[in-house]
Formats: C-alpha cells, structure tokens, sequence
C-alpha cells in the first residue's frame, strides 16, 4: 500500500504546508515574458487596519477559484495583492492612542506623526495579510502592493499633476460633508444613511410689514441662525402674493426675503422652506438660483461660531436645544412633533455630517463619466462587461448624474496634495486666495513659482508652504489597477503584459466607490476600461438572513471556521452556497459553539475526497495514473464507460462553469458528481474488480488481472481528473491527495498542472440515461429489502420487468454489477408477457419509471410478522393523516399561520398518504 497519506484528514497540517509551498517556491510568481494568453485580477486592497471578515473570506475564495482555474487552463496569471493606506481610519487609531496620553497629533508635529504612523503599520498593518494567507490565496506575494508605497505614490502625484494640467481639478469653496470627529471633509460615498428618532419642530417666522407668519419645519434648529430665506414653490395660490417681501428672523432679527423655488413640495409640510445655504445642500442650490448670501454659524469642530451670536461656542446638540428653549420662550414655536428620518453619518466618524462650506480640491467628473459611457455603449459591447449584467444599468445611472468630486482630506496619513502655496504673497499664511502652483515635487514647484512671481511688485522672497491636506483614499485606490503594474512607466513590462486586467470581482456596495471611480481614472490615463468583466457578488447573510455589520454585532468570525474545518471546506461552503452572480448567500451557525452545518458539511465532503483516495492508493498495486496509462476502450465494462461519459461531460461543464462564473453551479455540480457518481457507485461497483481471487487459475486468472488492470485505470483516472476540477475550489486537499495518488515530487505543483482535455469519444447520452435508470432500480431493490426486513448478508432473488428493449440489454449486461450491489441470489430480466406467464409467488413489488421490481421473499421471512409491520405503519401513518389534515382544515391555523409553516404542514400531509398508499399495496402484493 502507498503509505503517502495518513489515515485521517489534518486540515491544518495540509494547508499550512502546502500554502508554505506554493510561496517560497514561488509558483504563483509569473513572468510576463512566459508563453500563455495573460490573464489578471488585481485584489481590491483591504484596509491596513482590518482584519479578515466573511466578507473578505467569500470575495477571496471566488477570486482565487477563477485565477486557479485560469491557471490550470494554461494562461499565464498574475493575482496581484495589496492593501490600501486607510486615512481615515489610521489617523483615527493613532490620535486615540495619543489622546490617552493626554496628547494631540499637533504635540508631535508632522513628520514625527508620520513615523508613529509608519511604524503602527509595520507592526500592527500586516495582521489581514497574514490571514489571508491562511485562505489559500494564490496571489503573487512578491509582487505585494500598497497605496502609500514609492509606485503608488509616484502614480498618485503624476495622476493629480496631469488631471490639474488638463483642467480636471481645482479649487473652490464648495458646500462639503463635513466630519466633526474626524475634522476632515468626507465624499457623499463615505456618508451612510441612517434612520433615528428625531422632532420636526415648527417656527412662526413674522413677516416684516407686520401682517403675520409663516411657519417653517425643521429637524435642525441650530441651523436656523444662518437662513437667509424662506421658499415656496411659484405655483402656490397660498403665497403668491407674499414672494418679494421680507420676513423677521425670529433670534436674529435680520430680514430675509421670501423667494419662489420649484425645488419646494407644496404637499409637503407648510409649504414652506427655511432656507440655510451654508448648512445644506439642497439650500445652497437654492441660494445659488436666488443670489442669496451664504452665512456659516458653526465651526469645523461642530461648535457654534461667533455668527451664531448668543450660541456660540456651543456644541451643536446643546445649541439645538438652546435654540428651541428660545424659540418657545419668545412665542415663535408652534408645536413639536416626533418624527423618524434618515441623517447622514460619516462612515469612519460615526458621527452626523454637517455640510459647510470649506475651500477643498475637486475632479471635474462629467468629463471622466462621459468616456465611461461612451465606453458602455459601444457598438462591440459593454466595456466593462458586469456579471450578472444588470448591475450596468446601475453603474451606468450613476455615471449620469454625477457631482464633482470632493478629493481633499483634512488628514496627515495618506498622499499629500502636489500643491505647494506661494505664502509669501498672503503673509507668511495660507488662505483662501493664497495663490498656489501645482507640481511632482518641491523643486519643480519652486521653479514654477519663481516663474510665475519673481521680478515686478513680487520681487520679495517667494515662501513656499505645500497643502497640509492629503488625497481622499479612494483616489488612490482609483488608481489600482494600473498603478500596480508600474503606470506611469508606459513602458513597463507588467503593465504592458497584464493590462487591461481581466476581471474585477468585487460587491455590489462598491459600485460607487470604486469600480466608477477606476473606470474614471483609467479613461483618462490609459484610454482603457481597467477590466474586461466586473464579477459583482452579493453579501453573505448570518444564520437569520441579516446583513453582517459591526453595530449589528452580529458577523461570523471565518477564522475560527477556519480553525475548527479548515479553510477549504470554509472556501468550498461559501462558494457552494451561490445559487447565481449576484446573489447573496446564508452561512448557517451556532453562536453557542460557534460551528455551522454547511461548512462541517464541506468538511465532510473532504473526509470523504480523503478516505476515497485512500481507498485507491490501497487498490492500485503501488501503481499511479501515469504509470497504469489510459484503459484500453474494448476492455471497458457498461459502468467503466458509464463513469467515463460521466467524467467527460462533468469536466466540459464544470469548465464551462468556472469560465462564465457559475462557480455556485460549478461547486455544486462536482460535490452530486464526487459524491454519489464517483464514491457511492463507481467505488462500491469496482470493488469486487480490485480484488482477484487467490483460487482462480489458468485462463479465468489471466482475464480477472486483465479486468483488475482496467479498473485500476479507471479509478486512477478518474480521481487524477476530479483532483484537479476540485483545485480551484479546495486547492489544499486537492494538493495533498494529488501528491499522494500521482507520487509526484513536493516541487511539482497539481496547481501547476493542465486542465484534463474532454475525452469527447467517451460521450455518451444514451448510456448515460439507461445507466441512470439501473442505479434508481439496485436504489429500488434495496429499499424493498429493508421493507422485508432482510438481513445485509441475505440473498435473495431479483426479477426485473421491463418492455423497453434497450433497458432490459443494460440490465442484462450489468447483471454481475447488480447482483454483487443487491445480493441477488438470482437476477432474471422480463418482458412484461413473460412475467404474466411466470409461475405466482409472493413477492414486495416497487417501480422505477417504466421498470417494475419484484423481490420474491416467500420462504425468506416471515410473512406474518411483515404483514403486521406493513399494518401498523399504516395506522401510523393513517394518524398522521388525521392530524395533519385536521390542522389544514382549522381556519385559525390556514388562514393566520405563516405561509411557509402552512407549506411545511400541507407537504408533511402529502407525504404521509403517499407512505400510507404505499405500505397498502405492499400489504396487498403479500396476499391473504
């Protein structure tokens, strides 16, 4: 026996070694002058501060099964790695550790912030590297990225020095989502909706001439210290007549005028709008068509500034409540009702937004969109093509009605803007007007800035100060898919070999994020879609089919999975799971054990994968794939050939699978096909092949090791095959047990090896179909003799009854298959004619599709005590029936209990007859 695998699975033990393996010998570390079509993903880079969620576990195992499949299909893969800065989150951990020692990131400056930054990273940043690495990845971890890398920041500053040059960013005071906690601007992408119970409050406003109010409602009272108007719509009578005139600001006393805007609801409210351009975004557009002044009254920090009078200095909750104190007490509230509404959240600050108007950098974006649409429209077909493809439409929607781009942070960790300001010219200060030069380093912005103000009335030393600020995150990571393979090196050999990439697989929550905002940037640098295919996945749900969140509490820690099953069988779970692109998946588990059926299922199939190898290895003489060669296709038996049809046409589809992302069908497909066609029938029916008798002699001896031989071939070919279309799913096992049939040496990979050709003369439809109705008739056998109650050891005689001529011809043929699965003590085949003119016998009959099956058991058991067992299942089942039925017929129960808990009980019913009807004509067939 080849001893080469242990008795029982180590998932641990496997993977570890083998993922130590693949990496120090490199064999996932391409040569972009190595033959083969390129193929390429560069991973979306998770942030430096995470550490590995479901989320990350079930996008890792799909992109890993789609490049390893690549792999084994000969092309020459590049899986690039890498993570991303994260601004916001770092500067976030690093300022709570200095607020604990009672410090600020001002106490220690920039540059020795930085290094505290840099050094956090090399010690705490690498924790979700390495637990990617326990999932298999089969990247190219030579070829690791990061975004504040030399590369990348290189690719960032000429990316904003050629956008500036083109007239694609610039600067100006715009209204911004502001971050209080994180003191930085934050996009419209980084703000998360969040529903709370609030108050609309209602305020008379006086109208100057004295002749009344109008009453505004609001859920922001603070704000109302910088309205500078009131709106309503022009097509409403109520207040046609009153557009033109002023009201009193009620705690101000400034005069506002009252204006008329399509923007405003008539249904909704008063009809009457409070308008507060500097604190909303929808004012501020209104403030723009109208010329109305913008006044800020609350600081960058979310206190109340000196506009704000009387309030300033409050936080912005204290002043809400001090506003609406003053209000009442003045007689300008009218009433005060709760009211459930979505706010803004900074999705790294956890805190409301505030919008304020701040001088930030925006990319013009209508430009970089239209070149995506025009892109996505092409007559040759979408660029990038979106699987499934109804996520263009989305993307396509959101490249339509696009705003400009807010990419300045208020941050020190991340690329800091190329812009460097002229202060000399604003008094050693920056400010809102100080003039500025863009440029790729500090020497080149000195020589511009001498060209632009030296001699003349600027004749006094230039002072140049660069932007403090740092680039929005998702600029960079904008840029990943070309800034990895060495762009802006036109000329670089990655870039020119695996560029455009070949598939993105990401969610479908970062549409928005990032996949636009690559295709954007792409456009505009390369003149290429960053991907051909954007492989959109759903989210993985928890065992109550909720989304997975942290404020929920509720997310599933995959490495204990990992720990507990292996990170095979967690990989093969999820991606089993995926019933179609797109679609979100339910993880089972137990939170009192943390264990969960579906992947203690997969780990199951592995078990399984194990003992059938095993069983090979224990059967094939010492011998291996290779060394037995192909079987010879005269020597073949009906279930050699049915197997064999089988293995080719699972191999076609599963290749046809994985090619167009059906990876759930894929997944799905070879554990029914490993399973039950390959370790429940073709073991058990090659097991008395395997075994020559030692008494045979002569001719007979020569034919069962001929015989013996073949089925060796066809079971080493058959599990050589199976091992590597499971590769991509479970490649650590597959490696293992690879080794282990094949005998090859450690430094040849099966991840390495060529995908197996379909073997399309083996292909056969009928066989396949006949072969099938033999398996439900030894499945119907075998049930009748547990009716009977029969004993494993006890033959008994079989009769097949059948007109089809075909199917009686392959039952016949696997008569010695039939008996040696059914402990037939005799197998006979007949027409229906014949049977009719057999001699009478008590027999349990069963039938399968067109074929009838009799087991004779007069004088095997005793027929008295079946007839009482036959009886008493039909009162049981009878009961049951009563129950059941009973229960539907209750208007209480049909009509108020849930859809699916009526379902259940109508299918339990129906089930229940069908067992009740059943064991009657069994009863009969016994006779009196």
């Amino acid at each position: 026996m080849n001893d080469a695998l242990p008795k029982s699975y180590d998932p641990a033990g496997t993977e570890s070694r083998w993922q130590q393996a693949w990496e120090s010998s490199g064999a996932f570390h391409p040569d972009p002058s190595s033959p083969g079509e390129p193929f390429s993903v560069v991973i979306p880079p998770p942030n430096v501060t995470g550490s590995l969620h479901m989320g990350h576990a079930f996008n890792t195992a799909l992109i890993d099964t789609i490049v390893r499949f690549q792999r084994l299909r000969g092309k020459n893969v590049l899986c690039l790695p890498g993570t991303d800065h994260a601004s916001i989150a770092v500067q976030t951990i690093l300022e709570k550790q200095l607020k604990a020692e009672g410090k600020r990131k001002e106490d220690l400056g920039r540059e020795a912030f930085l290094e505290k930054a840099w050094a956090w990273k090399a010690d705490s940043g690498g924790t979700i590297v390495g637990q990617l690495r326990r999932l298999g990845y089969s990247v190219d971890w030579q070829r690791e990225r990061f975004t504040l890398d030399s590369g990348c920041s290189a690719a960032v500053i000429e990316a904003f020095n050629r956008l500036h040059e083109q007239g694609l960013i610039y600067r100006g005071e715009y209204l911004v989502n502001w971050c209080p906690a994180s003191g930085s601007a934050v996009s419209d992408l980084e703000v998360e909706m969040q529903e709370v119970d609030g108050y609309l409050w209602h305020f008379r406003y006086p109208l100057s001439s004295g002749d009344g109010f109008l009453e505004v409602a609001t859920t922001r009272p603070e704000t109302l210290l910088g309205d500078t108007a009131v709106a309503v719509n022009p097509k409403d009578p109520r207040y046609a007549a009153l557009v033109g005139q002023t009201l009193t600001l009620p705690l101000v006393g400034r005069q506002i005028p009252i204006v008329a805007d399509d923007h405003v609801d008539i249904e909704f409210g008063t009809g009457c709008v409070k308008v507060t351009p500097a604190h909303d975004p929808n004012d501020f557009a209104i403030g723009q068509r109208h010329n109305l002044p913008l006044i800020t009254v609350m600081a960058k920090d979310g206190s109340m500034n000196k506009a704000a009078g009387r309030f300033a200095g409050l936080d912005r909750f204290e002043a809400r409540q001090a506003v609406v104190a003053a209000m009442e007490a003045e007689g300008f509230l009218a009433r005060v009702e709760p009211y459930r509404h979505s706010v803004p959240f900074s999705d790294r600050g956890k805190v409301p937004v505030e919008p304020l108007l701040s001088t930030q950098w925006f990319v013009k974006t209508e430009p970089l969109a239209a070149r995506c649409r025009e892109a996505l429209a092409a007559a040759a077909g979408s660029d990038p093509r979106f699987v499934p493809q109804r996520w263009s439409k989305v993307y396509r929607d959101w490249l339509t009605d696009i705003r400009d781009w807010c990419i300045s942070r208020q941050l020190w960790w991340g690329h800091r803007i190329p812009a460097w300001f002229v202060v000399s010219e604003t008094g050693g200060v920056i400010t809102d007007n100080t003039p500025y030069v863009v440029a790729r380093d500090g020497s080149e912005a000195r020589a511009k800035a001498e060209a632009q103000f030296s001699g003349g009335t600027h004749a006094h030393p230039l002072l140049l100060e660069q932007d403090p600020d740092a680039l929005d995150t998702w600029f960079s990571s904008g840029l990943w898919p070309f800034s990895t393979l060495g762009w802006p090196d036109e000329q670089a050999a990655d870039l020119a070999r695996w560029y455009p990439t070949s598939v993105l697989v990401t969610g479908f929550d970062i549409i928005f994020f990032w996949v636009a905002r690559m295709t954007m940037l792409a456009g505009a640098f390369t003149g290429q879609m960053p991907f051909k295919d954007v492989y959109i996945h759903g989210l993985v749900r928890d065992e109550q089919n909720r989304k997975m969140s942290k404020s929920a509490g509720n997310g599933i820690d995959p490495l204990l999975l990992i720990e507990r099953y292996g990170a095979d069988a967690l990989r093969f779970a999820l991606v089993r799971e995926v019933a179609g692109a797109g679609q979100d998946i339910r993880l089972d588990y137990d939170r009192k054990s943390d264990t969960s059926a579906t992947v203690e299922a997969s780990r199951n199939f592995a078990n399984k994968l194990w003992n059938a190898t095993r069983f090979a290895l224990m059967n094939l003489g010492g011998e291996t794939p290779a060394s037995l060669g192909e079987p010879d296709p005269a020597a073949l038996q009906l279930a050699d050939r049915w197997i064999l049809s089988r293995l080719a046409r699972v191999n076609r589809e599963t290749a046809e699978r994985y090619d167009s992302y059906g990876l759930g069908e894929a997944a799905k497909g070879l554990y029914e096909f490993a399973w039950n066609e390959v370790c429940d029938w073709t073991i058990e029916l090659l097991k008395r092949r395997l075994q020559v008798p030692v008494n045979l002699e002569g001719a007979a001896r020569e034919a069962a090791l001929a015989d013996q031989r073949t089925a060796r071939q066809v079971l080493a070919k058959l599990l050589g095959e199976l091992l590597v279309m499971l590769h991509p799913l479970m490649p650590h096992l597959s490696e293992e047990l690879w080794h282990g049939l094949t005998g090859e040496p450690p430094e040849t990979f099966l991840a390495l090896q060529p995908w197996p050709a379909v073997d399309v003369a083996a292909l056969d439809d009928d066989l396949e179909a006949s072969f099938a109705e033999l398996i439900e008739a030894i499945r119907v056998v075998r049930n009748l003799r547990a009716v009977a109650g029969l004993k494993p050891n006890q033959s008994a005689p079989v009769r097949f009854v059948t007109g089809r001529g075909e199917l009686a011809a392959v039952l016949q043929e696997a008569s010695a298959d039939i008996t040696a699965l059914t402990r037939a003590e005799s197998l006979v085949v007949l027409d229906p004619a014949a049977a009719e003119a057999a001699p009478g016998q008590r027999a349990l009959a069963g039938v399968s599709g067109e074929l009838q099956v009799l087991l004779p058991i007069e004088g095997l058991v005793d027929l008295d005590a079946l007839r009482g067992r036959l009886e008493k299942d039909i009162a049981k089942a009878d009961r049951e029936i009563k129950g059941l039925a009973g229960r539907l017929a209750n208007p209480n129960f049909a009509g108020k209990a849930p859809p699916e808990v009526v379902a259940e009980c109508q299918a339990n019913l129906a089930e229940a007859e069908a067992q009740a009807e059943l064991a009657r004509r069994r009863l009969a067939d016994l006779g009196a």
